[in-house]
């Protein structure tokens, strides 16, 4: 007895999914998570180590691919290379709760580092340490802004 294993679903792992709406139609592309940010820094070349598969989708949790004629009248042509690369640059990476959390502590923490590093204590004439001003930080309900950069938040007026 021979067990059935489903052939014609792509399963898609380590997935970063960059979304983005034109023509009142939504438009996704399953790519690498890591490859994302390289491709739009121009370090990455190559499309075929940014995508996952060059389908394009309207919904890739559902692997539910667009419709050819959707995309004709959205993007003005079938070229599948060319809508990715147009969704690569315009559209959003939608990045899991997890990783904005972790990236918002990093920032925190580097914000924190900064002002260590930039202020000193009038009585003892040594740094304040980072564990310090993070408490400090947090008692005043401090909240990063991750569009901003970490110096950008920095605000120390110096004498």
């Amino acid at each position: 007895m021979s067990i059935f294993t489903p052939t014609n679903q792509i399963r898609l792992t380590n997935v970063a999914v960059v979304r983005m709406k034109k023509g009142g139609k939504r438009f996704e592309i399953a790519c690498y998570k890591n490859k994302v940010l390289s491709w739009r820094n121009n370090v990455e070349k190559d499309l075929d180590e940014v995508l996952q598969t060059n389908s394009i989708f309207t919904n890739v949790s559902k692997g539910q691919v667009a419709k050819k004629e959707d995309l004709i009248k959205c993007f003005k042509t079938e070229d599948q290379t060319e809508i990715c690369k147009e969704i690569l640059a315009k559209g959003e990476l939608q990045v899991s709760e997890k990783e904005r959390h972790a990236q918002l502590e990093s920032m925190f923490k580097d914000i924190a580092t900064i002002v260590s590093d930039k202020c000193v204590n009038p009585e003892t004439k040594r740094p304040y340490p980072v564990s310090i001003i993070e408490k400090s930080m947090k008692e005043m309900h401090f909240s990063v802004k991750p569009s901003k950069s970490t110096k950008q938040q920095v605000c120390v007026k110096s004498h």
